[in-house]
């Protein structure tokens, strides 16, 4: 998030949609129970139909405060940004060094795989490269590009708060999807503080959408753009997100981004 708002420009994609090989799954564990009961091909057809894909809670209320825990142990991040010092908008968010949480580290390296899965569906519609299975795979190409720092980070805004519209890209190495779980409950602990993404379609006005998670669940989304039906193909929709304003209370959001940055 430390860098300006990218765009990218429409390009029609000349494939058709791909046979979908296999269900994606994520074996089961002890910590993260709900990762294994998630319905991914219902989430990429959201994903489709929508732009953003919630899914149902992934952390319990427990984990949520740990990771929340997190935010004032200084020697658990590599940098801190404070949004105003740079106009992104106002609160502060930390990128996690590492080595990361261990919760944090299983959500990124289990969550992977079926995001690759998805993102290799959209591929062939935005004619756009295919990416490997395993997060251990896609780090090694980060690295290979200069990319090292992780990127999962952890968001914390206070009343009158709220992140401009963005692209999280770091480097030329983008993995194309990322996600974002809410870590407090809406109406509790906080108000206001709406999640925000805007879709740019070509010769229309742009497309809000606000999304309200509750506690724990996550918000899946594109990190640059998605494919869209059109006349002679497919068509690359830009995407940003950002955040309402916070009225009252506390809110954090935990961030988890799969490409690392230079």
């Amino acid at each position: 998030m430390n860098h300006p708002a990218q765009l990218f420009g429409d390009a029609p994609a000349t494939r058709d949609v791909p046979h979908i090989p296999h269900t994606p799954h994520v074996p089961y564990d002890n910590d993260l129970p709900a990762l294994a009961e998630l319905n991914w091909p219902a989430l990429y057809e959201e994903l489709n139909e929508n732009g953003v894909a919630l899914t149902p809670p992934l952390l319990s209320h427990a984990q949520c405060r740990q990771i929340i825990g997190t935010f004032d142990d200084a020697a658990m991040f590599r940098s801190a940004v404070v949004m105003q010092r740079y106009n992104f908008g106002r609160g502060t968010y930390k990128y996690y060094a590492n080595p990361l949480p261990p919760l944090v580290r299983t959500l990124r390296e289990k969550l992977y795989p079926p995001l690759a899965w998805i993102a290799n569906q959209w591929a062939p519609m935005l004619g756009e490269r295919a990416f490997p299975e395993t997060l251990e795979e896609l780090t090694e190409e980060c690295a290979a590009n200069g990319q090292h720092r992780p990127t999962p980070l952890i968001l914390n805004y206070g009343e009158g708060d709220y992140a401009c519209l963005h692209q999280d890209i770091y480097g030329d190495v983008v993995f194309p999807l990322q996600i974002a779980i809410m870590l407090n409950q809406p109406g509790e602990d906080f108000t206001g503080g709406e999640n925000v993404f805007v879709e740019q379609r070509p010769r229309f006005q742009s497309k809000a959408i606000v999304v309200k998670p509750e506690l724990g669940q996550g918000m899946i989304f594109p990190v640059r753009h998605r494919p869209i039906p059109g006349k002679n193909g497919y068509r690359r929709h830009p995407m940003r997100h950002g955040t309402n304003a916070v009225e009252s209370g506390q809110r954090n959001t935990l961030g988890v981004i799969f490409h690392n940055a230079r």
